[in-house]
């Protein structure tokens, strides 16, 4: 288990340089954003997603397996966590206080 990262790029978010992969596999159980453009993941059972938007602002998530994506920050103005199952993708902003769900193929309500 672990992580694949792509080719290794610089972003600014919220006024900080971030040095981060433009994309990732995550076999992991659990991963914290870290201005990743994308994650995939893929070959685990279960997997915990946690948004931090002190490093990222913008990320895409496709499912490959049942994944839990967490945030201390309210997703849509009601969620603290959506559930994807596989197959689902999901994009995701942060904008001002809040993350917002740009586009989605398969998400449920938790």
């Amino acid at each position: 288990m672990g992580i694949y990262k792509s080719y290794p790029v610089t972003k600014i978010i919220n006024g900080t340089e971030i040095q981060t992969s433009n994309s990732i596999i995550c076999t992991n159980t659990g991963h914290t954003t870290n201005g990743e453009g994308a994650i995939i993941v893929k070959n685990v059972e279960q997997c915990v997603i946690t948004l931090d938007e002190t490093t990222t602002d913008h990320i895409t998530i496709k499912s490959m397996t049942n994944v839990t994506i967490y945030s201390d920050k309210l997703i849509d103005d009601e969620y603290n966590q959506i559930e994807t199952e596989k197959g689902a993708s999901v994009e995701l902003r942060y904008v001002g206080q809040g993350w917002y769900i740009m586009s989605s193929d398969g998400l449920k309500n938790s």
